[in-house]
Parts: C-alpha cells; sequence; structure tokens
C-alpha cells in the first residue's frame, strides 16, 4: 500500500473539510500523522494521485451514491482545466449555493447515522459518479458487515433524497474490493466489462459463470442481463458483459467490486480470482433498422412507391404550372407591356429590313393559299375528333402556313418539334428534349441512369429488382400525361361560375367551345421515320388521346407522304382532315420574287431618305439602290422551281445585284456540291441507319434523272445496280432511303410507289450539271460498270459451279439437256455482257487519262 499523508494533500475541498482547533499533527499506531479528532480531507485521485485508497486494519470503506447529480460529470471533460481545479470551483458554488439541502456534508452525516459507532476519518468525492468514497474506522467487537447493515437499514427507514433526485435516495454499500480513483474521461455507462485476471502474476484466473456473477452483483441493483465471452473468443483476459437497468447500480458495483478477489468458496478457483471492471458503451438494439434492411423485398417496394408519391405530390404541380406558362407564354418578355412599348417607340429607330421584305414576300404566298388557311381555320372551329394533317416536302412553308397564319392570333398553342427529340443521343437526352419542347420541368435527366445503376446493384445483391429506373416509354409517357393535365387546365380557365354551362363536365364543356381548345403543332412528325420509332409512336398515341378527349386540336406538319401508317395506328377509325403543300407554280413564284424585291426596294429608299435628312452636312451622296435585271426570270424560276427555300434565295442573290441566270447558276453549282459531297464522294456514309444505298446507286439516278424528267419506280428496281448490288442488295430500302435523305422524292400512285422524281426542283439542273462533268461522269461510270461486272462475274461462278456438278455425273441423263442448254445460255449472256462493260470501261479509263 502507498503511505497515506491526508494533511499533506495537493488540494482540499473546503466543503468536506470540519474546522479544527489542532494544527499539529498526531501519529498514529502506524507511525501516519492525522488530524484530530478528524480529517475531513479528499482528493479524486487517491493518495499521493495513486489512484488508490489505503485503509487501515481496523478501517474500512463506504460507497455513498447519489451526492451529486451525474450531468455534472461533463464539466470534467474541459480540456484546459485540471479536474481537480474543476471539483474545488464546483464544491465552493455548492458550499455557496442557498440550497442547504444540497449540500454533501449535511448529506453524508445523515447517510452515516452515529448509532452504527464509525467514526468518519476521510471522504474522497467522486464527482463523475456522483458520489464518494467515506472512509471510517470501528471497533474490534463490531463486524463490517454489521455496520453496512445498519447503514442500508437507517437509509431504508429515514431516506436521504437530494433535490436533484426526488425518486432515488442517497444509497450505501461496503467496498469490497480495491477502487480506483481515476481521473481519465470515462464516464459511467450501465453495462460493465468484468476482466478476470489472476489475484498474483503468473497465477491462472477462471472465467465466472453467470450465475455466479449474478449472486456478486445483483445486490447492487437491477440486472438486465450478462453476456459472458463467445466460446471461440481468442481475447484475453476473459470477460463478460453486466448490464444493469440503472447507471446508478453500475456506478455502485464497480466502485465496490473493483479488485475483489473472488474466492474458491465462490468459484474463483483454487488460487482465486480478481474482478477488473471498466465501463462500456452498450451497443444500442435497432430493431427498425434490422427489420428494414432485413426484408428487401417488402420494404423496397414501400420505399419505391412512397418515393413515387411524394414526386406526384410535390412536383407534378411545379411542372404543370411551368407547362401552362410555357403554353400561354405567360413569362414571354416579348408579351409585356413595356417591351411592346419600347419596341413601338423605336421601331423607326430599329428597322428589321430583312424582317419587312421577307414578309412582303411571303405576302404573296399567303395570298396564294388563302384557301387553305380558311380551311385549317375552319377546321379548328369544329369538333371533329380527328387530326389536322399538313404534308408537303421540306422548304415548302408548312410551319409559317399554320403558326404564323391559321393560328395568328391564339395564345395556348403548343410546338413540339420531332427532330431533336428524335436526333438525341441516349434516353436521357431524349428525355431531355421532350421536356424542354413542352416547358416540362424541373426534369431530372441524369436520374434515370443513376437509378439504373441502383437498381442494377440491388438486383445483384438481394435478386429483387427495385423498380428505380424507369424505362423511356414510361418516362415520355409520364411527361406527356402531365402535359395532357395542364392542356386542360388552359382549356377551362376562362370558364365561370356563372356561365350557363358552367356545370358541365370537362369533356363535355370542351366539346361544345372548341374555339378554347389549346392547339397543339407537332413539326417535323416522321423526320427520319424508321429511327427511335418509339418517339412517334408515344406523340401519335398522346395526340390521339387528346383529340378523343377533346383537349386540344392537334396539327401534325410531316415530309412524309406515308405519314398515315404511323397516324392509323393511333386512329383507326377515323379519317383524317388532311392538305398538301407543293411546290409553287410559276407566277406564284415570280410573284413571291417580286413582292421580296419591291419590299427590299422600298426598305432601302425609305432608309436613304432617313439617312439624308439625318445627315445633311455629309459630303458623300448616298448610295444607289441596286435595281435588278428580271429580263431572264422567268425561265430561271423555270429551271429553279417552286421550292420556297430556293426562291428565297433567288430573290436574295437578285437584291445584290446579280442577273438571275447568275443567281441559278450559283444555286445549281452549290446544289451539285451538296450532292457530290453527300451521295457520290468515297468515304460518305451511304445509310441514314435504317437504309442503305451505295454509291453507285445515287449516280445511277442522278445520270438518269439528268435525262429523263422522271423514272419508272419498277424499272429502277430492275436494274441490276438495284436487283444484284453487292453492297446494298435491298433495292426498295435503297430507294426509301435516298428519298429520306432527299435526293429523288418517290411519289405514289393508288397507295403504290410509281414514280421517282428529283427531291428538289433544282436538282434536276444539278444532276445535268453533274452529268455534263466528262471526267466525273466517267469515272462514276466505271465504278457503276464494275458493280455490274461484279454482278455478271458472280452470275458466271453460279453457272459454272452447276455445270460442273452436271459434268461430274457418272452417266448424263437425257432431262439434263434442257437445263444444261439453259445454263450454257445464261453463261454466254453474261460473258456477252461483261465484254460489253469491259469496252466501255476500256474507253472512260482513256477519258480518266486524257482529260483534267
Amino acid at each position: 500500500m502507498i503511505p497515506r499523508y491526508p494533511s499533506f494533500g495537493p488540494r482540499s475541498l473546503p466543503g468536506f473539510r470540519a474546522p479544527s482547533l489542532l494544527t499539529r499533527p498526531i501519529p498514529t499506531t502506524r507511525c501516519h500523522p492525522r488530524w484530530t479528532p478528524r480529517a475531513w480531507e479528499s482528493t479524486i485521485t487517491g493518495e499521493g494521485k495513486s489512484g488508490h485508497i489505503d485503509a487501515a486494519p481496523n478501517e474500512s470503506i463506504l460507497w455513498v451514491d447519489n451526492l451529486f447529480p451525474l450531468k455534472l460529470s461533463g464539466l470534467l471533460r474541459a480540456p484546459w482545466k485540471s479536474p481537480d481545479e474543476d471539483l474545488s470551483e464546483l464544491m465552493k458554488r455548492f458550499e455557496n449555493s442557498t440550497l442547504g439541502a444540497l449540500d454533501p456534508i449535511n448529506m453524508v452525516k445523515r447517510a452515516v447515522p452515529k448509532t452504527t459507532g464509525v467514526k468518519v476519518t476521510e471522504i474522497l468525492p467522486r464527482l463523475k459518479d456522483g458520489g464518494a468514497f467515506v472512509k471510517f474506522s470501528y471497533p474490534a467487537n463490531v463486524s463490517v458487515k454489521d455496520i453496512e447493515a445498519a447503514v442500508t437499514k437507517s437509509l431504508a427507514e429515514t431516506p436521504v433524497k437530494p433535490l436533484f433526485s426526488p425518486f432515488r435516495g442517497v444509497q450505501a454499500g461496503l467496498v469490497k474490493g480495491i477502487p480506483w480513483l481515476e481521473d481519465l474521461h470515462r464516464f459511467p455507462k450501465d453495462r460493465l466489462r468484468v476482466e478476470f485476471v489472476p489475484k498474483n502474476p503468473g497465477e491462472q484466473a477462471v472465467e465466472l459463470s453467470q450465475e455466479t456473477l449474478y449472486s456478486l452483483f445483483r445486490r447492487y441493483g437491477k440486472i438486465a442481463d450478462i453476456q459472458s465471452q463467445p466460446w471461440d473468443s481468442k481475447v484475453l483476459p476473459k470477460f463478460a458483459y453486466v448490464d444493469f437497468a440503472s447507471v446508478r447500480d453500475a456506478i455502485m458495483a464497480r466502485n465496490c467490486l473493483h479488485g475483489f478477489v473472488v474466492s474458491e468458496e465462490l468459484g474463483g478457483g483454487t488460487a482465486g480470482t480478481k474482478l477488473r471492471m471498466s465501463y462500456e458503451q452498450r451497443a444500442k438494439s435497432h430493431r427498425f433498422w434490422d427489420w428494414i434492411t432485413g426484408h428487401p423485398r417488402i420494404v423496397i417496394p414501400i420505399l419505391v412507391a412512397l418515393l413515387t408519391g411524394i414526386t406526384v405530390v410535390v412536383f407534378d404541380p411545379i411542372r404543370t404550372f411551368f407547362i401552362k406558362a410555357h403554353v400561354t407564354h405567360k413569362f414571354r418578355l416579348s408579351n409585356s407591356k413595356v417591351y411592346r412599348w419600347l419596341r413601338q417607340q423605336t421601331s423607326d429607330i430599329l428597322n428589321l429590313r430583312r424582317e419587312k421584305s421577307d414578309q412582303a414576300g411571303l405576302n404573296a404566298i399567303w395570298t396564294h393559299r388563302k384557301d387553305l388557311i380558311d380551311q385549317i381555320q375552319t377546321w379548328l372551329m369544329e369538333t371533329a375528333q380527328t387530326f389536322i394533317v399538313v404534308q408537303g416536302p421540306r422548304g415548302s412553308g408548312k410551319k409559317e402556313l399554320v403558326l404564323e397564319q391559321a393560328l395568328q392570333g391564339r395564345n395556348n398553342v403548343l410546338v413540339i418539334d420531332c427532330k431533336p427529340i428524335v436526333e438525341a443521343r441516349g434516353e436521357s437526352a431524349t428525355i431531355k428534349k421532350m421536356a424542354s419542347s413542352v416547358g416540362y420541368r424541373p426534369i431530372f435527366s441524369y436520374a434515370n441512369s443513376l437509378s439504373s445503376m441502383a437498381d442494377l446493384a440491388l438486383q445483384s445483391t438481394t435478386g429483387v429488382k427495385a423498380g428505380f429506373s424507369e424505362t423511356l416509354e414510361s418516362q415520355l409517357q409520364k411527361i406527356l400525361q402531365t402535359t395532357a393535365g395542364a392542356l386542360t387546365e388552359i382549356g377551362i380557365s376562362s370558364r365561370k361560375k356563372s356561365d350557363s354551362d358552367a356545370s358541365l363536365a370537362v369533356d363535355a364543356y370542351l366539346e361544345a367551345h372548341p374555339e378554347r381548345r389549346p392547339v397543339v403543332v407537332i413539326d417535323n412528325f416522321l423526320h427520319k421515320g424508321d429511327a427511335n420509332t418509339i418517339v412517334y409512336d408515344k406523340i401519335a398515341e398522346w395526340a390521339a388521346a387528346l383529340v378523343q378527349s377533346n383537349v386540344a386540336h392537334v396539327i401534325f406538319l410531316t415530309t412524309d407522304s406515308s405519314y398515315s401508317k404511323s397516324l392509323s395506328k393511333s386512329l383507326p377509325d377515323r379519317v383524317f382532315r388532311q392538305t398538301a403543300l407543293g411546290d409553287l407554280s410559276p407566277s406564284v413564284a415570280k410573284r413571291f420574287v417580286l413582292s421580296h424585291i419591291d419590299g427590299a426596294e422600298a426598305q432601302e429608299q425609305a432608309d436613304a431618305e432617313t439617312s439624308s435628312d439625318s445627315s445633311s452636312n455629309n459630303e458623300k451622296a448616298p448610295k444607289p439602290a441596286i435595281i435588278p435585271n428580271l429580263a431572264e426570270l422567268d425561265d430561271c424560276i423555270g429551271t429553279l422551281g417552286g421550292r420556297l427555300t430556293d426562291l428565297e434565295f433567288l430573290a436574295r442573290r437578285l437584291k445584290a445585284g446579280q442577273t438571275p441566270k447568275q443567281a441559278v447558276a450559283e444555286i445549281t453549282e452549290q446544289s451539285a456540291s451538296e450532292i457530290l459531297k453527300m451521295f457520290l464522294l468515297p468515304g460518305k456514309a451511304t445509310g441514314d441507319g435504317e437504309h442503305r444505298w451505295s454509291a453507285e446507286q445515287a449516280w445511277y439516278l442522278v445520270k438518269s434523272l439528268a435525262s429523263h424528267e422522271s423514272l419508272r419506280y419498277n424499272e429502277v428496281l430492275l436494274h441490276g445496280t438495284f436487283a444484284n448490288s453487292t453492297t446494298a442488295p435491298d433495292g426498295e430500302a435503297a430507294l426509301e432511303g435516298l428519298s429520306n435523305a432527299e435526293l429523288v422524292t418517290v411519289k405514289s400512285r393508288h397507295g403504290r410507289p410509281a414514280v421517282i422524281a428529283p427531291g428538289r426542283p433544282v436538282y434536276a439542273a444539278a444532276f445535268a450539271l453533274l452529268a455534263r462533268d466528262a471526267v466525273f461522269a466517267a469515272k462514276m461510270d466505271l465504278a457503276l460498270l464494275s458493280e455490274l461486272v461484279k454482278v455478271e462475274s458472280k452470275t458466271i461462278d453460279k453457272v459454272e459451279a452447276e455445270l460442273a456438278l452436271l459434268g461430274g455425273l457418272p452417266r448424263q441423263p437425257a432431262q439434263t439437256g434442257p437445263r444444261v442448254a439453259y445454263l450454257l445460255g445464261k453463261l454466254e449472256a453474261a460473258q456477252r455482257k461483261v465484254e460489253g462493260y469491259e469496252r466501255e470501261m476500256g474507253g472512260l479509263k482513256k477519258v480518266l487519262g486524257s482529260e483534267y
């Protein structure tokens, strides 16, 4: 034991030191200086900060619990102060407090009554344990157990209850072991780790059973559980967990039994087993979380349903709001009064010459197509539950006709352009483009990829598909359904309660008022018809639902003449309202060009007058207006055709000062260059994703259409280039691909393809220009003839193989004679063709070798 000098303690606690008149220490029988009559000296780390308490043979120690609140133990966590200093300051606060019932001296005196015959010699408070060690001396004829029983009985009869713990009074227990008075940052818990160590080094300790542990620890409080060390554990020393129902009970058990030696009679083995205890945090049971993680087949679908419900409740109203704002242009800057006023005030300063001249040219076309405009407007006033289809080649003015003329003045117009949606790469980009076209936001396009990865990970680990990811079809359907709901709200937004038909259902109300329905314009429908068909199918089904439920009018703008195949799947029992836009007639085309030029001249004249008035002091004369030469305009328009985009190009070149012949020649050369780069040069793409064609097939059409206005569809298919091509054997697919690429146009008759014509009117002149190029024509003809030679050579190989087979028979039956004659004739015909092709190829090679 470490010698004890209470009077020389490093710090004394004023609240635990009784006043004494004696200042001289009196030696005891163990020659230790003692204070007389009583020394209330105490520290929290034992004598000499050793962490242990020394007791004489006639002395013992009591642990008095519940003197301090356990919450105050948090004050000892402060790293910038010593725990002794914190305790001294805290005890001063207790001494100066007006709450006398909290005085620790008073509670210790009441807990150890005078009837026990003991003499308290020292008190060592343990703030973080909420109590104090009380050392006392007792007469030799009195048993320590009797003193413990007397103190326990006294506390039971007259309980001492501090104000901070009105339901649990002060309790006391005899210290049987050697308590460890440490000031580490280890704070009490309701679980004790009891380690079984030998009494002396080198001896053998015994692992105590749960029954023995229960008999030792139960007297200090209710035990919740006892867990022995697993049998296969290699951890030394052996240990067990004792879980108490209360932290105070665990504190008392540790302070009374730490260092206690279990004798052989109690089950501690021959040499005895010492108990070494420490607090340990009990792992809290997470039953709810364990159940969730243990039942993924139930939890994951429920979680998906909850997330879906939250998405519907939170995001769908927001998305509906943005779709309505997108359709009605509510927040568009051009619709604000301030913007319109500024534009009106600055219209004389910021004249848009191009817009006015273009509008002047378009007015001539709208005058010519006024019947079509009136027809579309009439259809929009009817309640027919069908589609309106406007079909025409690219550059024929479909979109301008519908949006700027037929729907002029309408605010509730939704335009969906299929081209960027179909051309988007990947499902996320397709969803993003579709959402952007209808104003559907917020959209988390990247979440689809993340959800797919999470779904795959869960499926690989649990074997259950979580359903986090959605297919492209389901996401497109969700976007379109939300858009349909927003369009319905727009259609009935002007309905008032005072209206006579306010009580009608939404469907009946919109059927009775077709003029209030929104209009959905689907542009570039069947653009790249065989690519990403799911987008077209979903849009067609959604459009059919809109017109059948009287939610909106739907107008399709398409360049594909076979649109009825796709739309009939959605509305099989309805007749479409359809109109076709073709190229302008020569007279209308000329009027368009002249109107375009006249509008530009008038604008230039007005600009010249304005500039002359504003800069009268300028010495430079204004630049005279360029008057185009229109002498050969009729012939040039006949060459150029009536395609609107080509006519606008011509008008701009005429305004720049070119003659009609020069302008048409440049347009023709530019078109020929486009055809050359896109279809005829080697190394270019020879397909649109679904259909493949060869450069030789494209050249055959170019050369043939250069000398003929049109070709028979079936006659082209019978030609060797299409019927027996080695690179693109499907002739019909090649023609369809070239038609989609607008090199040619396939015209139908009685529902079947019949005539092949140039894709644009100007292409006829471009084809002729390419055919007149001797070197290029010789090169392409050489490639075409080489393809035909390969075809005939393949035929010859097949015939020779069959003749060799027939010749190898042991006897020549009479029935093989006609077959041999047929094969020989076919062989002769193929050989003559090859010889003819070779002669032509020889002449072409001379051209290539002699001309540039």
